[in-house]
């Protein structure tokens, strides 16, 4: 069984809790502690209280490294909640390596997620890393996640996120204009080859700078 079919079963399993919650989002919308993949929230997450101290330097200003457009058909996705693709399988060896850069970045912990269905990867920022946007935060410090089959959720600045759109890199969330923070909120495609990859690399990396302020470059993690 592939890993794409193994995340498919997970979904196909809260199908019939989907509709419920489709009713009563459409009343009240997520709430602060929703999760974004999964149709029923297992637990109750309670908001963790975010101390923003870190001896590293910080900026607000960032300056975006510029992405070209993606090319070949756009990725096909539920465009609802749980939001995944359709149809994509990773590749091993580029699955691998985003992984590995992913994970590199600095104060970020591979944790399972708290807010995405059963196989999805946490990216967890440890307590010695400031959070500057705690807003966009959707629980705990877990700023992104990595689903099994390479596509991941991060927040992006609102214009940042619009550009990865309009390039083909990214959908924004069905629930992205449903909490102030969340504007700026997608799901990015699974990369399909390194080419690919450098850019979903650069995105993940303008979000963590977004959330922590500070001014992580890629090479950072190719010393």
């Amino acid at each position: 069984m592939n890993i794409n079919r193994i995340f498919s079963r997970w979904v196909i399993t809260f199908v019939s809790a989907l509709t419920v919650v489709a009713c009563q989002s459409s009343i009240t919308g997520p709430s602060e502690t929703a999760a974004l993949d999964l149709p029923v929230a297992t637990e109750v997450l309670e908001p963790i209280e975010i101390e923003e101290v870190n001896d590293m330097p910080q900026s607000n200003d960032q300056i975006f490294v510029e992405i070209p457009e993606r090319s070949g058909p756009r990725t096909e996705t539920s465009g609802s909640v749980p939001h995944v693709q359709i149809g994509v399988e990773p590749v091993e060896a580029v699955n691998e390596e985003l992984y590995r850069l992913a994970f590199a970045l600095p104060g970020v912990e591979n944790r399972a997620t708290i807010v995405s269905l059963p196989g999805a990867r946490g990216m967890w920022l440890a307590d010695e890393v400031a959070i500057v946007h705690p807003e966009v935060i959707v629980s705990g410090r877990e700023f992104a996640h990595i689903h099994p089959d390479g596509s991941l959720h991060v927040s992006l600045p609102f214009e940042r996120a619009l550009e990865a759109v309009e390039k083909g890199w990214a959908e924004r969330h069905p629930w992205a204009d449903e909490r102030d923070g969340w504007d700026g909120l997608v799901m990015l495609f699974t990369p399909q080859s390194m080419e690919e990859l450098d850019v979903t690399i650069q995105l993940i990396i303008d979000s963590y700078n977004h959330v922590t302020g500070l001014d992580i470059q890629i090479s950072d993690l190719n010393p």
